[in-house]
């Protein structure tokens, strides 16, 4: 947690990861950001991973240091509040992070008529509004098609839904530029991120549509190869599989320089006429002959001895690991500063993380947990909308809203 952004208010009207995400980060630096749900919770209040008490171990993670409101969205007056909190008044408010659809009660002109700067970010999955979640997005663009190893020709849908993470940063990023430029100019603006842009986009930027389009054909399942370069996994000789990757010219001779294989790496370059040291793609293009030489090298290998020398030399690698396994490696969880140790609303007390970038120069706060649905629905209602005890006793009366 930091101060980067304190003083700002979000309000957050969103379900599952790309949204949701968008706000925690802008939670992580300091924003106050408020969320509403339905009451009784909206539909990821109940997403696997579950704890024990059947509370929602996603849920929680996503909604880390928010404020909760919970609000009775099918009625008119419940509508209503949703869009006075989204247009909420103030030099730093107005800013809403949304997936609800582009037609309907939020509407960006419905709450343009309440503030007229209001600043809308709407996560989508398709930019013609049709519905799309990371997995059939995904599919859309043909990534599973080309993961997995060139044996087996099922489609393969990584477990990572990565468009809805980066569509998640990509939202907090335009909701922090279009606040700037508001500040600048006085005008507000709505901002569509649909899932299948951000998708086309990143693969258009890699250069993998350019690379069928100038000829290059669908790239091949290559299993777990690095493609353009030299990279895969190697088992030792006692049996440990590692993740190997030499691109720069220091990683390409400390892996030959500990496995021992100059000798077979030279006379290949004498073969076939190539200079492996200068040129990534080449060790990509003789793969046929170098994955061999490299098997044999790690196979005689046992990874006690090669892994110091690795660091030494700069190789780079990674082990292969279980999440339970990796819980406790220290470069990633196990002792980690951005972790705190919290009791969230499930009741299981686990390791928390705070932002995952670390500001050197700052103090870095400990992580906030998630809050209990409807936890905050007095406090934003009287200090962001300004309304009196009376008037929200009138609403929990008539259950219009509820609190947790």
């Amino acid at each position: 947690m930091y101060d980067l952004l304190k003083g700002l208010t979000v309000v957050e009207g969103s379900a599952f990861i790309a949204g949701p995400t968008c706000g925690l980060y802008l939670a992580q630096l300091g924003a106050q950001v408020i969320r509403f749900d339905n009451i009784g919770g909206g539909p990821d209040f109940r997403r696997w991973p579950l704890a024990a008490s059947g509370a929602s171990l996603d849920w929680e993670g996503l909604n880390k240091g928010k404020k909760s409101v919970a609000i009775d969205l099918s009625r008119p007056e419940g509508r209503e509040l949703a869009q006075r909190l989204a247009a909420a008044p103030g030099e730093d408010a107005g800013l809403f992070v949304t997936n609800f659809p582009v037609e309907g009660f939020l509407a960006y002109e419905r709450l343009k008529a309440l503030r007229e700067d209001v600043i809308c970010v709407r996560v989508m999955g398709w930019a013609d509004g049709g519905p799309g979640v990371d997995y059939t997005i995904n599919s859309a663009v043909g990534v599973p098609l080309m993961t997995g190893h060139p044996d087996d020709l099922r489609p393969v849908n990584h477990v990572l839904p990565a468009w809805d993470l980066l569509t998640g940063a990509f939202a907090a990023f335009n909701l922090v530029a279009a606040l700037l430029a508001r500040h600048r100019t006085g005008q507000g603006r709505e901002i569509r991120i649909p899932l299948s842009d951000v998708a086309a986009a990143s693969l258009a930027n890699m250069g993998m549509t350019a690379e069928i389009l100038a000829g290059g054909g669908l790239r091949p399942r290559l299993g777990n190869e690095l493609f353009g370069a030299f990279g895969r996994d190697f088992v030792t000789r006692d049996g440990k599989r590692l993740m190997v990757v030499a691109i720069t010219p220091r990683q390409w001779t400390g892996l030959i320089e500990v496995l021992g294989v100059g000798e077979a790496v030279a006379a290949v370059e004498r073969t076939r006429d190539v200079d492996f040291r200068k040129d990534e793609g080449l060790r990509f293009a003789h793969k046929d002959v170098l994955m061999p030489i490299f098997e044999d090298g790690f196979a005689r290998a046992d990874s006690a001895d090669i892994l110091p020398r690795f660091d030494e030399l700069g190789v780079c690698w990674g082990p292969y690991q279980r999440l339970e396994e990796a819980l406790e490696d220290p470069r990633l969880f196990a002792g980690n500063p951005i972790f705190s140790e919290l009791t969230q609303p499930s009741g299981e007390t686990y390791p928390v993380p705070g932002y995952a970038a670390t500001l050197p120069q700052d103090a870095r706060r400990p992580a906030l947990p998630a809050s209990r649905l409807g936890q905050h629905t007095e406090e934003v209602l009287a200090g962001l909308l300004g309304l009196s005890g009376g008037e929200i006793a009138r609403l929990h009366d008539a259950g219009v809203v509820a609190s947790g």
